[in-house]
C-alpha cells in the first residue's frame, strides 16, 4: 500500500499528503514502526494483515508493506517501483491511496485500474510500473473554492478548523483499505464507495 504525498514537514498537513496520513494510520494501527531501507526512496513499514485487520497474527496472515515514497508527488512511481522489485510485488498487488479532486471531501472511491485523471503520483506510478493495473483509494477533497488554484488548494496546510474531520475520514479511508486487502475489491466498494 502506497501512500502519495510529498516529504517534509513543509506538506505534512496539505491535502495532497492524504495518502502519507492513511500510510501512518495503518502503520499506528499494526504499532509498527517506519525505516527509510538504502536505496528504496521511501519509509517503508512492514506489517501482516488478518481477517482481524492491519498487525493481526495467526495462520491467516499475510505480508504488507506500507510505503511513503520520499520522493516528490510527480516521481513517486520511481519509489513505488524500487519496492515492487525489492519485495517482489507485482503492480496488481499495490493499493494507492491518493487526494481526488473530483469527488467531495467525504466521499471515497475504491477501484483498480485506470488513468491517472491528472494527478501527478498516478502519471509517475503508471509510467515507472509499466502498467495503470493497480488499486486506487480515491480519498475526496473536493474542488477549490472560488477561483484558487488547484496546485495551491493542494498544497495549503489543512485548516485547523477541518483537521478533526480529515482525521476522521483519514480513519474511515484506512478502514476500507484494510477491508479490500482482507475480503476483496467488491466487499469494500459495496461497503465504502459513495
Amino acid at each position: 500500500m502506497v501512500g502519495l504525498g510529498n516529504p517534509g514537514p513543509t506538506y505534512a498537513s496539505t491535502r495532497h499528503n492524504v495518502g502519507f496520513m492513511v500510510a501512518d494510520e495503518l502503520a499506528g494501527r499494526a504499532r509498527a514502526s517506519w525505516s527509510a531501507p538504502r536505496g528504496l526512496r521511501g519509509d517503508v513499514c512492514e506489517t501482516r494483515v488478518t481477517s482481524a485487520g492491519v498487525g493481526g497474527v495467526g495462520a491467516d496472515a499475510t505480508r504488507v508493506v506500507l510505503l511513503k515514497p520520499r520522493t516528490f508527488m510527480n516521481e513517486s512511481g520511481a519509489a513505488v517501483a524500487k519496492a515492487c522489485a525489492f519485495f517482489k510485488i507485482d503492480p496488481d498487488h499495490v493499493v494507492a491511496v491518493h487526494d481526488e479532486l473530483d469527488l467531495d471531501f467525504g466521499q471515497l472511491r475504491l477501484k483498480f485500474g485506470g488513468g491517472d485523471n491528472g494527478h501527478n503520483g498516478l502519471r509517475s506510478m503508471r509510467a515507472h510500473l509499466g502498467s495503470g493495473d493497480f488499486f486506487r483509494a480515491r480519498y475526496g477533497i473536493g474542488r477549490p473554492p472560488g477561483r484558487q488554484d488547484a496546485a495551491d488548494y493542494v498544497l495549503r496546510p489543512i485548516p485547523a478548523s477541518l483537521r478533526e474531520d480529515y482525521a476522521v475520514e483519514t480513519s474511515r479511508v484506512a478502514d476500507s483499505v484494510e477491508l479490500l486487502l482482507t475480503e476483496g475489491l467488491a466487499a469494500a466498494q459495496n461497503r465504502f464507495n459513495s
